[in-house]
């Protein structure tokens, strides 16, 4: 990119600036008249992924200056500015979007710009309490990294595609550059290879996306001197950023989750409260540690930390979801959280809520951890799709709340009442599966009792039947193992059954 591009960003010796060759002026207007030029060169529309972190921030403070420069009958096409809320994101750093996508469709207006700032969260049922507390996924980790897919890609994806659906083709605007990390450049480098009309690269994973990154060859300190030097044009105070940042980390650096090409967790960023892919939330810690008045985050950090257990065996179902058992080095895989343990994370979630809201500062009074739509699902995944006919929701709300539960009632005809479900727990005791396994099929029952055609209750009564096979988790281990050594004896035999070659005699 001219003066202000060089192809060897990074020098062992010398703290590179972009801003080396030429003042920041001189750069900042070359990258407006090119974002102009740009802009202007076709109908499609642009999306920029806006985190309110430092490098989307820059990227939309540029594209907001430059649209400004241009005369009204050129503003042809909107800038879509996107910003993705997982509903578990640090409860600052959410705070500060929210109020900075206000302010910006407040000054979007004011400016007769055509950006339009969107907030995007995940459907309800890809929501991280949903897949954990309602379905038993246990905390993500490296090798079951199931959030950030659900929490992160989907909702920006889906957007994109909607856009991309309406116009044929959209230019996707990020803040990504390459001296985050070497991975980062070698990717950014590689794409550049395929670049159409010099700065825009295909997007490998979105059909119809073009991507432009026009600060790419920044260095973190470029991007804070461009921040602190020139105002932001939607009002939203820069060095209030800054003041965040430098709250969340002890050497005054704390790169934010950016868009959806930028790894969703690392030992250095912002993210989600919940996260447990790294091994401690340092943002969080140091904005607890240097701010009295953040205090009231700490029964985040200590749900987090308890929902960080490395070893998460004994908190789960020794089957799988569908009832099956996996060994894994001569050990079941363990399947989802119990009941009893979905049940309890439940609770320590609202406990935390009804705290935060009653000694929390006055802007955390109505802070929602978890959503009521949420709980309808969780609720809903609970008695039907589990047969947890007990129905406990409710009753946790009020507990760990004091208020009543606001939901809606479940219809009647689904649930089998409170005293039947007393008197089997009575009967059966503390065998386990047999309550579970009776629970189901009577639930079952019920549910096919008014149909006139039955065909699908023959299936649901199998699949209980899988679950409740076992006598318990000994008796499903031996019993795989058992099934492990008859399958591979099976292999052996039909091995030695066959000819050692069928090659004919070519005489």
């Amino acid at each position: 990119m001219g003066k202000s591009s060089p192809s060897n960003p990074q020098s062992p010796n010398k703290r590179y600036s972009a801003f080396s060759e030429s003042d920041l002026q001189s750069v900042v207007d070359y990258l407006k008249q090119e974002i102009k030029d740009l802009y202007c060169d076709d109908g499609f529309p642009w999306i920029v992924g806006y985190s309110g972190g430092k490098d989307s921030t820059a990227v939309l403070q540029l594209v907001w200056l430059a649209l400004r420069e241009l005369p009204p009958a050129k503003l042809t096409k909107t800038v879509h500015v996107i910003s993705t809320d997982t509903l578990v994101e640090n409860p600052i750093v959410a705070a500060w979007v929210t109020r900075s996508l206000n302010i910006m469709a407040k000054s979007a207006q004011e400016d007769a710009l055509p950006i339009t700032p969107h907030r995007l969260t995940p459907r309800i049922e890809d929501s991280f309490w949903v897949n954990l507390i309602g379905k038993g996924y246990p905390s993500p980790r490296p090798k079951f990294r199931w959030c950030t897919e659900r929490m992160k890609i989907k909702p920006s994806n889906t957007f994109i595609n909607s856009v991309v659906k309406q116009s044929s083709e959209a230019i996707l605007l990020l803040g990504s550059r390459k001296a985050e990390s070497t991975a980062r450049a070698r990717t950014m480098v590689r794409h550049e290879k395929h670049r159409v009309r010099d700065r825009l690269s295909p997007n490998a994973s979105l059909v119809g996306t073009l991507v432009y990154t026009p600060i790419e060859d920044w260095s973190n300190d470029d991007v804070w001197m461009f921040l602190m030097q020139i105002d932001n044009p939607w009002k939203h105070s820069n060095k209030d950023l800054l003041t965040m940042y430098a709250g969340a980390t002890s050497d005054g650096e704390c790169p934010l989750v950016v868009d959806t090409s930028t790894p969703s967790c690392g030992d250095s960023r912002f993210g989600c409260w919940v996260c447990t892919m790294v091994e401690l939330d340092k943002s969080m810690a140091a904005m607890i540690q240097n701010d009295q008045e953040k205090e009231w985050m700490l029964p985040l950090m200590k749900l987090r930390d308890e929902l960080d257990n490395k070893d998460d065996r004994s908190l789960r179902d020794f089957r799988r979801m569908s009832g099956h058992i996996q060994l894994f080095h001569d050990r079941p895989i363990p399947g989802p959280y119990r009941q009893d343990i979905r049940e309890h994370w439940l609770e320590r979630l609202l406990q935390a809520q009804t705290w935060i809201r009653e000694n929390g500062p006055t802007a955390s009074r109505k802070i929602d951890l978890i959503t009521i739509q949420e709980l309808e699902e969780i609720r809903r995944i609970w008695v039907i799709d589990k047969h947890e006919l007990e129905d406990h929701l409710p009753a946790i709300y009020h507990k760990a709340t004091g208020k009543p539960y606001p939901g809606r009632q479940l219809d009647d005809n689904l649930v089998i009442g409170p005293d039947d479900m007393r008197l089997l727990a009575e009967i059966c005791g503390r065998d386990r599966i047999h309550y579970e396994l009776t629970r189901e099929l009577l639930d079952v029952s019920r549910r096919n009792r008014n149909l006139t055609r039955r065909s699908r209750v023959y299936g649901d009564l199998e699949a209980a039947l899988r679950r409740g096979y076992y006598g318990s988790a000994e008796d499903a281990t031996e019993k795989a193992r058992k099934h492990q050594t008859a399958v591979q004896r099976a292999k052996d035999i039909r091995q030695k059954e066959l000819p050692l070659s069928d090659d004919k005699d070519p005489l």
